[in-house]
C-alpha cells in the first residue's frame, strides 16, 4: 500500500454559505456544491437517511482542498460542546501560507473572523496568527519571512 496524496480535509458546519464565503475570502476557490445522499452514502457513514449538502473548495495552486458539509439529516451532533478553543479535543486548526498576514486578517474580518491572540514572529522564519472564523473554526495563517 503506497500513499499517493492527501485529497481533502472535511469539516462539518452549521452554516454552509457563511463558511464557504469565509474560505473564499481567504483565497480558496469554490469547485462546486452538491447534495450527498442515497444508499451508498448511508452505507459508508452508517447513517440511515443521511443527507448533507457539501461545498468543495480548492487551494489556488491545486495542492489541497477543504470539504464543508452541512447535514440536513440526521442533525449534526456535538453542537453544545465548545469547539472554538485552541486546546479543545478534535479538530484544531487548518493552516494556510499567505503572502501577507495583516492583509489576510483584514480580508477575513468582514467575514466573521476574529484574531485569537496576536500576530507573532516565529524564529525569524514566519509571521503567524490564529483566527477564529464563523462557527468557531480556527484557521492559522503563516507568512514566510526572508
Amino acid at each position: 500500500m503506497g500513499m499517493r496524496r492527501m485529497d481533502h480535509v472535511g469539516i462539518i458546519v452549521e452554516d454552509l454559505d457563511a463558511m464557504a464565503r469565509f474560505f473564499t475570502a481567504l483565497g480558496m476557490e469554490l469547485e462546486g456544491r452538491t447534495e450527498v445522499s442515497g444508499r451508498w452514502a448511508e452505507r459508508v457513514t452508517r447513517l440511515p437517511g443521511m443527507r448533507t449538502e457539501i461545498a468543495m473548495l480548492a487551494m489556488p495552486d491545486g495542492t489541497g482542498r477543504i470539504e464543508l458539509s452541512q447535514f440536513a439529516t440526521p442533525a449534526a451532533v456535538g453542537v453544545e460542546r465548545p469547539k472554538d478553543e485552541p486546546h479543545g479535543l478534535g479538530y484544531r486548526s487548518v493552516m494556510f501560507e499567505v503572502e501577507d498576514v495583516e492583509e489576510s486578517v483584514a480580508q477575513l474580518l468582514p467575514h466573521g473572523a476574529e484574531l485569537i491572540g496576536e500576530i507573532v514572529e516565529y524564529e525569524q522564519a514566519y509571521r503567524l496568527c490564529y483566527l477564529r472564523g464563523p462557527e468557531g473554526i480556527i484557521v492559522a495563517l503563516a507568512e514566510p519571512l526572508g
